[in-house]
């Protein structure tokens, strides 16, 4: 099937037509001129036809994302992508009585073009959608999904970049293997994920992922192995490295790419390089109350052991004013002094007269990684007991 995505001038075709022709006087023999002319008629549609293939335009490239998800990369010009509705080259000699009758749907709406070829029409970002080819009975033979990717020069429309001006964010809660990576939507795009594969660096050309039924769940297998499940809201992602030793320095960084599509079939992809010593962020640091002037800290209890060789860092302030309105004091108070403290074991702190609120964090102590939140212990105000127990007081008497 010829695919037509542009048009010469019509005067130069209507021109080029004539001049071949022969001039009706010299056509003495009727038959003999009938001949000529459907010869040449011939001849001028195989020039025009390869004139036209050879100056339809292509997309940029393309490739299979998933057996039935094709995507197209356009930088903005007109271009075709040839979908074949009986692929390999048996099926189309086995059906070939039937191909002229094969028709096409787009979304779900019939399409003028008929037979086993269907040529997508690129502009600019559109062209893209979820197109069926069926038998004259209406049965289903095939379908593909066409996503559309804009070239990298031009702006990312479907995510928006975090406090830390990049697309995705990771954190690791401790060195198991076990990360999780979270995104934010464009205010004005209803996106989902397309596609995920996570590896180690220089495994790329053996990694292989999939998904299963749900959509919910991926596999990538190779030389490392990962296994990822996609958030309830949507807006982030849980993996495992299967093959990850936490007792064992790390040779290569994780890669993970994320591809996300809109409603209108418009995808992007967004990756991020990092090592889990560099996204490691600990939980949350326990504080319990020892007696009226001591305070005892401990690890957090989803943090590697033993401790000793995973070691932390703790940083504590003791905050003399209250913040009744304050969900956490210790990132709302703006003043404070802190003291840093490295302990591979259960910590205990004598509390200042003064103080109201003690605040903890922790990192690793060994990697310049992320400190934990804040926890706080409020501390009870000396002056509102004694009131307290002066009103008490009073009542009972």
């Amino acid at each position: 099937m010829l695919l037509i995505c542009c048009l010469p001038s019509y005067k130069f075709v209507v021109f080029f037509f004539l001049s071949l022709f022969p001039s009706s006087h010299s056509c003495h023999h009727i038959p003999l001129c009938l001949l000529s002319v459907v010869q040449m008629m011939l001849l001028v549609v195989t020039i025009i036809s390869a004139f036209l293939t050879a100056s339809c335009q292509s997309p940029l490239r393309h490739w299979a994302l998933l057996p039935n998800i094709l995507i197209v990369e356009v930088d903005g010009s007109l271009a075709q992508q040839p979908l074949s509705c009986l692929g390999s080259p048996e099926d189309v000699l086995r059906t070939d009585n039937i191909s002229q009758d094969i028709f096409w749907k787009k979304n779900g709406v019939e399409e003028a073009q008929r037979g086993n070829l269907y040529s997508v029409q690129l502009e600019e970002s559109l062209g893209g959608g979820k197109y069926t080819c069926h038998n004259k009975d209406g049965s289903l033979l095939n379908h593909t999904v066409v996503l559309i990717q804009e070239d990298e020069t031009k702006k990312k429309k479907i995510l928006v970049k975090n406090d830390q001006d990049d697309y995705l964010k990771c954190t690791a809660q401790n060195y198991s293997g076990e990360f999780h990576c979270s995104w934010t939507w464009h205010s004005s795009r209803v996106g989902k994920v397309a596609f995920i594969k996570v590896r180690r660096a220089l495994d790329g050309i053996h990694t292989q992922c999939s998904v299963d039924a749900s959509g919910q769940h991926w596999m990538c297998s190779g030389q490392s192995n990962f296994s990822c499940s996609l958030d309830s809201s949507g807006h982030g992602i849980s993996c495992q490295d299967e093959q990850h030793c936490p007792y064992a320095e790390e040779s290569k960084q994780i890669h993970i790419t994320v591809y996300v599509r809109t409603e209108h079939f418009l995808v992007e992809n967004y990756s991020k390089y990092f090592f889990l010593s560099e996204i490691v962020k600990p939980d949350k640091v326990r504080i319990s109350k020892v007696n009226k002037t001591m305070i005892e800290w401990s690890y957090p209890s989803s943090w590697s052991s033993p401790h000793s060789y995973f070691p932390l860092t703790f940083q504590i302030a003791q905050l003399r004013r209250g913040c009744k309105r304050c969900d956490n004091p210790c990132t709302d108070s703006k003043a404070r002094k802190t003291l840093t403290v490295h302990s591979t074991d259960m910590c205990q702190f004598e509390i200042k007269h003064k103080a109201k609120t003690l605040c903890i964090r922790a990192k690793d102590a060994l990697c310049n990684s992320q400190w934990s939140e804040w926890n706080h212990f409020r501390l009870r105000d000396k002056k509102k007991n004694k009131k307290n127990r002066h009103k008490k007081n009073k009542k009972q008497e």
